[in-house]
């Protein structure tokens, strides 16, 4: 890209899969990206992380599932999603009419088998081509974050996983965690190709007036950018800790913060709530991402990625 006779290469390499950019919508806060076209051409984007699937259908929780809070919001959906084979068969092949970019799957699982048969499905599926683990989900009762919270747990699910399909697969790692480096560790060791982190923090929020929780499962997911400097700093860690690329995550709503997460040691960066707030984030990132790097003297996003 090109402004006043200087060039920017906003390209970024996730192993072999090259993006155009670093931006990518977080998975579940972007639906299947088709549904966003009204809005601005999705095809700007560095890939899509579509929503967390499972292997069987789920409505998810039940409502209220979102409120917003200062600076963030929480959320309780429950991986509501129609299932793999239906995202294979109805939904990515009009995400690929919308995207002609790479794809990133979530998937999702209550059981070591469930991953596996999930990402043993999404194999060979054009324009897939990484698959983010989700053993993040702290929504959901018997799977998701349950997994990755013990090393053991992730190192068992993500060779369950390499054991079937030949796609990347990145790890998304959960905060929840005393110690998130030794669950990188342990993902890396295990065949992991990438991370990614954050997921949601857990929290939650109290209605004054009914005295009762804001969302009907209690707690739920806080994302937002009151979260930011808590993925940086474990978006730090970890790439100082691994030697597999890391997709950053968690309270990312401007360019500035795209470059300060590549600073940190992402290689790029996925954009969730922000979405959610304002449909053209994403684009807006975009265009400001090359004002962003001339203030700072940057001309190649590559060049910052430690």
């Amino acid at each position: 890209m090109e402004i006043e006779g200087k060039e920017f290469d906003l390209s970024v390499r996730l192993n072999d899969v090259r993006l155009k950019n670093p931006v990518i919508p977080a998975s579940g806060c972007f639906g299947y990206g088709y549904g966003m076209t009204d809005y601005y051409d999705i095809d700007i984007l560095g890939s899509i992380s579509f929503k967390g699937t499972t292997l069987n259908p789920r409505y998810g929780n039940p409502l209220p599932r979102v409120a917003e809070c200062t600076s963030g919001m929480i959320n309780s959906v429950g991986l509501q999603n129609p299932g793999i084979d239906a995202v294979i068969s109805d939904e990515l092949p009009k995400m690929r009419e919308a995207f002609h970019g790479p794809i990133i799957a979530n998937i999702s699982g209550f059981s070591v088998d469930e991953y596996r048969e999930c990402c043993h499905r999404i194999d060979g599926q054009p324009q897939v081509e990484i698959i983010e683990l989700n053993v993040s989900c702290p929504n959901v009762h018997g799977g998701g974050m349950s997994f990755g919270t013990c090393p053991e747990s992730v190192a068992e699910v993500v060779k369950a996983v390499k054991g079937v399909t030949s796609i990347p697969v990145f790890v998304k790692l959960s905060p929840n965690v005393t110690d998130i480096v030794t669950i990188a560790l342990a993902a890396e060791h295990a065949g992991a190709d990438g991370l990614c982190l954050i997921n949601t923090l857990l929290g939650m929020r109290i209605d004054l007036r009914t005295r009762k929780p804001v969302v009907a499962n209690v707690m739920g997911g806080f994302s937002g950018p009151a979260v930011f400097p808590v993925a940086l700093r474990m978006i730090y860690q970890v790439a100082n800790a691994c030697s597999i690329p890391v997709i950053g995550c968690g309270g990312v709503s401007t360019a500035e913060d795209v470059l300060e997460m590549m600073m940190a040691g992402a290689k790029a960066v996925e954009v969730g709530t922000a979405n959610l707030i304002n449909p053209w984030a994403c684009r807006d990132i975009i265009d400001n991402l090359p004002d962003a790097m001339d203030r700072y003297g940057i001309s190649s996003l590559d060049s910052i990625c430690k």
